[in-house]
């Protein structure tokens, strides 16, 4: 009976029922009004037939006996050939103009009636299921359409609910598919238009620093210093194809993070190995604080990318002199890395952008950077089920948090 599952089913079914029910109890109505019909009759006729044997004067005894006999006899049998009322005949006999005719209008009506009351239910419900069926329809050819506004027909039982809530599945699935394609999209066109932007003023800048190069080349100071300009320029393309590459990797969902347990402090240490020689150069200084057994579940190579862009922009925004301090903390239920500085700081109107893409404030416009490696460093920690905010006041530096849950 899993037909009636189906709300509208179930309906139809006990119309049906109660249809059947109803003609029952009307034919039982029928019926019992009819056999009264009858038995007036018979009784009429019971009187007739007394009244004339009276009349005839048979005693009212014989009378009497005759109506209480049960005896078949051949000589009651001939009589009754004779006058035509036989067995053949009895529903004749008792079925007169009076009530034959009459109960077959009854019982044609009836008829009719609950014929018409069953074609009548079953075209309002097939029509209702036509309309469903229709409206179907129309919602997956928009479907087909990548147009998801509209919605299959949900909250009912039934069979055909269900293969809706099916579909509706597959739905959903195709949309976010196509938003994750259009997304994609979004997202190679910017990248290009932005890797054209970013990678214009380095390039730039080497050819410049080639042709002084080829017109100084006997001025060995000259040669030297544009030599090393451009080779910064040379490592600033790296690290901004890099920066790029690892942001596509990461939009794109084609990362998959290995989490493991991982000791801090070795997280950090390579982090700031490779930046000591740049703060070296920079008249910065790095310092580190934490406990050496802290350990934390998270991919280590990718948390140390996260620490080390954080570490980047504490160096892009100190002046000579300035400090970064990395330190690190375990409670029960938190693993927290800090990366302080006591740089510039970030203007109120910037700090709810920093973590953009190419977004760079107005203050930043004469450092180095191209506004990425805060946003990669946010995808990183954020992929891992991690947490990262930043508090900051212009003029006395900012503090980054990452947080990992235990």
């Amino acid at each position: 009976m899993r037909f009636l599952y189906e709300r509208q089913t179930r309906r139809f079914y006990v119309f049906l029922v109660t249809a059947c029910i109803a003609q029952i109890c009307l034919l039982g109505v029928c019926g019992i009004f009819q056999a009264q019909d009858i038995r007036r009759i018979l009784v009429d006729r019971e009187l007739a037939a007394a009244s004339y044997l009276l009349a005839a004067d048979v005693s009212p005894e014989v009378v009497a006996a005759a109506w209480n006999h049960r005896e078949v006899t051949e000589e009651g049998v001939e009589l009754l050939n004779k006058i035509g009322h036989t067995k053949q005949t009895y529903s004749y006999l008792l079925l007169t103009e009076q009530t034959y005719l009459p109960l077959i209008l009854i019982l044609l009506c009836v008829g009719l009636v609950f014929a018409a009351v069953i074609l009548i239910g079953a075209a309002r419900f097939f029509r209702h299921r036509e309309q469903v069926y229709e409206d179907a329809g129309k919602v997956i050819a928009r479907y087909a359409q990548n147009q998801f506004a509209m919605h299959l027909p949900a909250g009912e039982t039934g069979t055909i609910y269900q293969l809706f809530g099916s579909i509706e599945q597959l739905a959903q699935s195709l949309q976010a598919k196509s938003e994750m394609e259009y997304k994609a999209k979004m997202f190679l066109r910017d990248m290009i238009s932005n890797i054209s932007h970013q990678i214009k003023t380095p390039i730039a800048a080497l050819g410049m620093y080639m042709e002084i190069i080829m017109e100084e080349s006997g001025n060995e100071d000259v040669v030297k210093e544009f030599s090393r300009k451009s080779a910064q320029s040379l490592e600033r393309i790296e690290h901004l194809v890099q920066s790029l590459l690892k942001m596509a990797r990461l939009n794109t969902g084609n990362i998959v993070f290995e989490k493991q347990k991982c000791f801090a402090s070795e997280i950090v240490e390579q982090a700031v190995c490779d930046l000591l020689e740049r703060a070296r150069r920079e008249g910065k200084r790095i310092l580190t604080e934490g406990e050496p057994q802290g350990v934390l579940f998270c991919d280590s190579d990718w948390t140390k990318e996260a620490v080390g862009n954080l570490i980047k922009n504490a160096l892009d925004h100190t002046e000579e002199g300035g400090v970064i301090r990395i330190s690190w903390k375990q409670s029960p239920a938190v693993f927290r890395f800090n990366v302080e500085d006591n740089g510039c700081g970030i203007a109120s109107e910037d700090i709810h952008h920093i973590f953009k893409q190419f977004y760079r404030s107005r203050t930043s416009s004469d450092r180095q950077g191209a506004g990425l490696g805060l946003s990669l460093a946010k995808g990183i920690v954020e992929g891992q089920g991690g947490s990262i905010s930043v508090e900051s006041r212009p003029g006395e530096g900012s503090i980054f948090k990452i947080n990992f849950l235990i």
